[in-house]
């Protein structure tokens, strides 16, 4: 079975049995992602999705599109029984396709935390902790106005804050957070026992912060989150938790698996932690009832229960159901502002600062290949064209780029217009032959054609000698279109494919 996960494009169409969406609502575009309903609309095989959140009183837009996304679905996939529960009172949907699949954890063994406190230099330490990305929702405060109570009767503990501040925090508010929740623990004194550690970190040395801790904490601030990634990944190799009521604290720490607090409860959250703490028994009794309750939720049996689902939902491939023939929204209109924004009379510029063109870099032939590429795409779909000022700059940098001496293209062009460099990679030239490729069939104008396949046949003999796989990739999307070209079918002239000088790579 061959499953696709994530778009498919004119580059990347391969023969799928199924394809598996993963959603959330503010990653697809629109208004509540409903930009999603378009592609699921034209997909010809079953869909099966899952849900990353599950809202207990979603908008009306956000209800639209997940009851189009569930009738358009042949199977859907959330981690929670909670989410199974919303699905069928909210949404009214068919409880015969909806799997719970928990969250996917790595198979890390079951260890002491020794080990890994020497390692992280917290030897000697009482580790509590948290994990993930730092933001308000995270009631990291609570835990810091919890403190005092678990110092007292373990003077020795400290508690670690591994992440960084959430992106959109840091770009609305700098790290004003971060710094209040410093300054509330200097504040109650217990600034050495509370340790911010503002990094990503890589997969082995968060496991290794995992392991090191003696209580793993998570004092969230509402109920309404259906899945947590670092309440799973710590639950998993059998750590003791603590957390607040949320959701999917309920059910993973059910039947004495671990130990809810009231949210905002300062004073029960110290009390929970310490007495966990003083009872060394308790906790560890709790440490292995978390560790063999989540062994069904390691990756490779996720990946057993994914597959299962997926092979059920292709079995027999079937068309989407009857929900397709409803109307779905509209994909924007194409916006070339920006693009222009980018482009003077000399090209494409390289980058951007935000939105402004920066033209500490230049240009670059990759881009403007690019550009030429889109240009005659455009041209062939019958879409909106580019404007032919835009298409004739990204013609001209292409043709003066090209070394004849050489027979290779330059690539980076300062401001000034002077080049930086004798000839390009070889990735680049592969790209600009591909774009020229594609112009030389389907640019609007002949003339433009003609130029096309006349510079394609100059700078194509010296690819024979490249050793990119890239260049190698971007040729062969180069002569697909160029084979269309040959003299039997009234081609331009100088058609590559029929010249006696220039053997096919092929």
């Amino acid at each position: 079975m061959k499953t696709m996960c994530g778009p498919p494009t004119s580059s990347t169409r391969v023969a799928s049995d199924a394809v598996s969406l993963q959603h959330e609502f503010g990653i697809f575009g629109g208004e509540s992602g409903e930009y999603i309903l378009d592609l699921l609309d034209r997909l010809t095989v079953p869909v099966v999705t899952t849900l990353h959140t599950v809202l207990a009183e979603p908008s009306a837009t956000q209800r639209r599109v997940l009851d189009r996304i569930v009738a358009m679905s042949a199977r859907v996939v959330v981690m929670a029984e909670k989410g199974r529960e919303l699905l069928l009172a909210i949404d009214g949907a068919n409880a015969a396709k909806i799997e719970v699949i928990p969250h996917g954890i790595p198979d890390f063994a079951f260890v002491e935390p020794d080990a890994a406190k020497l390692n992280l230099g917290y030897a000697g330490k009482t580790v509590i902790l948290t994990f993930g990305l730092l933001s308000p929702n995270k009631g990291i405060e609570v835990m810091i106005d919890a403190m005092p109570l678990v110092l007292k009767s373990r003077p020795d503990a400290v508690y670690v804050v591994l992440g960084a501040t959430h992106p959109n925090l840091v770009r609305d508010r700098g790290e004003a957070y971060r710094e209040s929740l410093q300054a509330r623990a200097a504040e109650l004194g217990i600034g050495e026992h509370v340790v911010f550690l503002d990094q990503f970190v890589d997969r082995p040395t968060l496991l290794q912060y995992i392991a090191m801790c003696d209580v793993y904490v998570t004092p969230y601030l509402t109920e309404a989150q259906m899945t947590s990634g670092t309440l799973a990944y710590s639950f998993g190799p059998g750590n003791a938790v603590v957390s607040t009521p949320y959701w999917h604290a309920q059910e993973l720490l059910a039947g004495g698996q671990g130990i809810l607090v009231p949210f905002g409860d300062a004073n029960a959250t110290g009390h929970a932690i310490a007495d966990l703490l003083n009872d060394d028994l308790r906790r560890r009794a709790m440490r292995r009832r978390a560790y063999a309750h989540s062994r069904h939720m390691t990756r490779e049996r996720t990946a057993e229960r994914y597959v299962a689902v997926l092979e059920e939902a292709s079995a027999p491939r079937r068309a989407h159901s009857v929900a397709r023939g409803q109307q779905t929204p509209k994909l924007p209109a194409m916006a070339l502002d920006h693009l222009e924004a980018m482009s003077d009379g000399t090209g494409l510029f390289q980058h951007a600062v935000h939105c402004v063109p920066d033209r500490v870099h230049g240009y670059c032939v990759d881009d403007n290949a690019r550009g030429l590429l889109l240009a005659s795409v455009l041209d062939a779909d019958g879409r909106e064209c580019l404007p032919d000022r835009l298409t004739s700059a990204y013609a001209a940098f292409v043709q003066h780029a090209f070394n004849p001496d050489s027979g290779r293209f330059r690539n980076f062009m300062s401001f000034d217009r002077r080049w930086l460099e004798e000839q390009g990679s070889q990735d680049s030239h592969g790209r600009t032959l591909w774009a020229l490729g594609v112009a030389a069939r389907n640019d609007a104008s002949a003339s433009r054609r003609q130029w096309a396949a006349a510079l394609f046949a100059r700078a194509l003999p010296v690819v024979v000698s490249f050793a990119s796989p890239r260049a190698g990739r971007s040729r062969y999307w180069a002569c697909m279109p160029i084979a269309l070209l040959c003299p039997m079918t009234n081609s331009p002239p100088a058609c590559v494919w029929c010249s006696p000088t220039v053997s096919s790579p092929y």
